[in-house]
């Protein structure tokens, strides 16, 4: 038998961009983004049972839905008060205090805090933790940037990012660079292992040994990584880092070098070698620009899981196990990919630019 016949559900503009807007956001609870996602698929003319296999819902919850919208439309679908005390911060209150966190600074600090924001407006420290939470401020946090000055920034993104994502053929992509002054440290106590409910514990004071530099080519295709260790960080070094490369690159392949904008990167003995192999095709990132290089990557990664925490009581002991990080990494390497392309690197720039030179600073 045939169900009663529906009455039609029509959206305005303005409201099917509110419900996908629901569906999409983050921040929206996942109760309300299911009654959009039901809205929208009614408003395709499917029935209640379609729906609800469509949402994997209730048909009586699809029925539910639908009857709140063509009653009361967007609100209709919003939860009904709860009961329980009244807010006791208006809007007006909560205006003042976001206001506050973004436009001034307190007297006695940098940043503000929830005690010192809430002894200022005199509200309790757990409504501005709550009103940080939900407006996503977090003054006690700060990064760190620096823009490119160079004059021919655009080009060398252009260069570089086309390199990563539409790599030539019959050629081997590389991205160098120096991990240099790499300190050989060993705590000056024991250190305490990690066990249940207790953290790593060693000491904050530390003993040197002796420091190494890292040179590294990482090809973008394979992720494999072409490593040595010097003790000194100079042109005669990159020579003989370069050398290397060579060794390891069969004949018949041209090379990209990606690299930065060192001293030892451009002495007369660097170029004079370049121009007696041409095969080697130079590729300079920005100044101020280190993070177009892909191999300062996989730099953080050995940072992290070998350099950081590790405790060498020699130089020749932080070499070795470096060495040992390269073998072990070559065994099974992953490449990382590049997604980000040029346009969208400089259309992000330029707001960033705004953004700043609108600031009155």
């Amino acid at each position: 038998m045939r169900g009663p016949q529906l009455k039609e559900l029509k959206l305005t503009v303005q409201e099917n961009n509110r419900l996908v807007e629901w569906t999409r956001r983050h921040k929206t609870s996942q109760a309300l983004a299911l009654r959009a996602r039901i809205i929208l698929a009614c408003a395709q003319g499917e029935n209640n049972s379609a729906v609800a296999a469509h949402c994997r819902v209730m048909r009586q919850t699809v029925g539910k839905w639908r009857s709140r919208f063509l009653e009361r439309r967007l609100d209709g679908l919003l939860d009904e008060p709860r009961p329980g005390a009244p807010r006791k911060l208006d809007d007006a209150r909560i205006e003042q205090l976001i206001a506050t966190t973004l436009n001034e600074r307190p007297r006695e600090a940098t940043h503000w805090s929830t005690r010192l924001l809430a002894k200022k407006l005199k509200v309790s420290q757990s409504t501005v933790s709550r009103a940080w939470r939900a407006f996503g401020l977090q003054p006690h946090r700060a990064e760190t940037f620096k823009l490119s000055t160079d004059p021919l920034f655009i080009d060398k993104v252009r260069d570089i990012v086309g390199l990563y994502l539409n790599p030539p053929t019959k050629a081997m992509v590389l991205c160098v660079d120096e991990k240099s002054q790499i300190q050989a440290l060993d705590r000056t106590q024991p250190i305490l292992p990690l066990a249940p409910g207790v953290p790593e514990r060693r000491t904050h004071d530390y003993k040197r040994h002796g420091t190494t530099s890292l040179f590294a080519a990482l090809d973008i295709a394979t992720g494999r990584v072409i490593g040595e260790l010097h003790r000194r960080h100079r042109s005669k070094e990159f020579l003989a880092f370069l050398r290397t490369i060579e060794a390891n690159v069969p004949q018949e392949l041209e090379m990209h070098l990606i690299l930065d904008n060192y001293g030892t990167h451009k002495t007369p003995s660097v170029k004079r070698w370049f121009a007696r192999h041409p095969r080697f095709h130079l590729h300079f990132t920005p100044t101020s620009g280190s993070w177009l290089n892909l191999v300062e990557r996989w730099f953080a990664l050995i940072s992290e899981r070998q350099i950081k925490r590790g405790t060498h009581r020699s130089t020749l002991e932080l070499e070795r196990a470096i060495r040992e990080y390269l073998n072990i990494y070559n065994e099974n390497p992953k490449p990382f990919i590049w997604t980000k392309s040029a346009d969208a690197i400089l259309a992000s720039v330029g707001r960033f630019c705004k953004r700043i030179s609108d600031s009155g600073h």
